[in-house]
């Protein structure tokens, strides 16, 4: 090990180097980014948008088996961003904890229910020695009965916190003062300004304009509050209206 005072101290995940870190799950953050995918959610004042990469590495796959954007329940959606194995595997755990909660209390699950449920699984992983921290940062959303829109993100570590607007992965940070600068002159975003700051945001940030089929949304709105992916079609005529208005 050639990291002077870190040396060996990333073997175990349950032992604390003496600067007070763990190397194990600092490496399941750069997990994350190490996908070489960006991915951002904006939150607007009646729906919720997120938007990721799409991108097919073999010209033999069908690209439609191929994504990042997985429903949990009719209105939970969850946007992972990293290792997509880690993904399949919480969100699978996510949506038995959704299906045993509409059991057991006779109506869904709350976004932030759900987030803190990720996050607190998320933590054990970093408690104990057989087992390895989740690769993945995931974007949960959702319409709130009470509370409206809800965008949460919850990472290895098993933090949680509500955002208006988040970005994960590779260019997150470059994402993160994009959005800011946005919703600092406009908090209060439309449907269709909701789903274009988070494209234009994602183009702004990789530098490059995106076909439909490199990206995909996918959207909550109040009106109509079952999350689902946007088609291509629909992807287009934002792209277009992005382009015009640039």
């Amino acid at each position: 090990m050639s990291r002077g005072t870190g040396a060996g101290y990333d073997r175990h995940i349950t032992i604390f180097s003496p600067e007070g870190r763990l190397y194990q799950v600092e490496y399941a953050f750069k997990a994350v980014k190490a996908a070489g995918i960006t991915s951002i959610g904006v939150r607007g004042k009646d729906s919720i948008c997120v938007v990721t990469q799409k991108k097919v590495p073999d010209k033999l796959l069908d690209q439609t088996s191929v994504t990042h954007l997985f429903p949990i329940t009719k209105f939970i959606g969850l946007l992972a961003t990293g290792m997509t194995a880690d993904a399949r595997s919480l969100v699978q755990h996510a949506r038995n904890e959704a299906a045993e909660f509409r059991f057991k209390w006779g109506y869904e699950m709350p976004v932030d229910v759900l987030a803190r449920r990720l996050a607190d699984k998320s933590q054990v992983y970093t408690q104990h020695a057989y087992m390895r921290p989740l690769g993945v940062a995931a974007i949960v959303l959702g319409i709130d009965e009470e509370s409206g829109p809800q965008l949460f993100k919850c990472d290895p570590a098993g933090h949680f916190v509500g955002y208006k607007a988040t970005a994960a992965g590779v260019k997150e940070s470059e994402a993160v003062s994009f959005l800011e600068k946005k919703l600092k002159n406009n908090p209060e975003l439309s449907y269709e300004e909701t789903v274009q700051t988070a494209v234009s945001a994602l183009q702004s940030v990789l530098q490059e304009d995106f076909k439909a089929t490199e990206i995909e949304v996918g959207v909550v709105t109040k009106d109509s509050p079952v999350f689902r992916t946007l088609s291509t079609d629909e992807i287009d005529e934002h792209l277009t209206a992005i382009s015009e208005r640039d």
